[in-house]
């Protein structure tokens, strides 16, 4: 945004430039070449007051700590502008002032009038274009700041679930572990169980043969 702020002040410092010169010109000028002047300084001047408009909006949009260092910036070159349509006024003034008694006053003061409504017609129709504009800009604003918020809600919302897959993943770990361990266990209970089983029967073996030896041993005798 301060670029662009910028940009316009190099455009309004050489128009005014331009302005500057030209006002100065105008009492000198020849009454042929009055009306092309005056025209001209008219649609510069118009020109001038469209780039403190478009510098108006770009101040409203930059970042609340170059606000303040813009917006004085801005409102000196207002004064500045009003002070060039007060010299034009002046010099346009004294123009028809001299131009007295050489026949062209009345033409000057038609061509004057016809300005001035031509002028009021041109601000009338540029200030509901910069309405429109306005309109439109706020408008592309607020959905930008939809759109902004939206989509931050998407991005907690991926994240919210991120984290959620996350926890499940561990909590599976978890359980995969866990599984694995009594898995080993039942297989270590299995074993022993199956050793316990063994040696009792090895016992059980032992113990019948000591049986059936006895009884046999005691017949023997008899």
């Amino acid at each position: 945004m301060a670029t662009l702020v910028d940009t316009y002040e190099q455009q309004y410092a050489v128009l005014t430039a331009e302005i500057t010169g030209k006002i100065g010109q105008l009492p000198s000028t020849t009454p042929g070449d009055r009306k092309s002047l005056v025209s001209e300084l008219d649609r510069q001047l118009e020109e001038a007051h469209e780039l403190m408009e478009q510098m108006e909006l770009e101040v409203r949009e930059v970042d609340a700590s170059q606000r303040p260092r813009l917006r004085t910036r801005v409102d000196s070159y207002q004064a500045e502008l009003r002070r060039l349509k007060q010299d034009f006024q002046n010099a346009c003034s004294m123009s028809y002032i001299d131009g007295l008694g050489d026949g062209t006053e009345e033409l000057f003061i038609n061509d004057g009038l016809s300005i001035k409504e031509e002028q009021r017609q041109r601000l009338l129709n540029n200030s509901e274009r910069l309405e429109r504009t306005g309109n439109q800009l706020l408008t592309g604003y607020r959905t930008v700041i939809e759109t902004e918020e939206v989509g931050t809600q998407v991005l907690q919302d991926l994240a919210i679930q991120r984290e959620t897959i996350q926890r499940a993943r561990s909590r599976l770990r978890e359980t995969d572990a866990d599984l694995g361990r009594s898995s080993r266990l039942m297989s270590g209970m299995l074993f022993r169980s199956m050793q316990q089983r063994f040696i009792l029967i090895g016992v059980s073996v032992v113990i019948g043969v000591v049986i059936i030896w006895c009884i046999y041993w005691a017949f023997s005798k008899t």
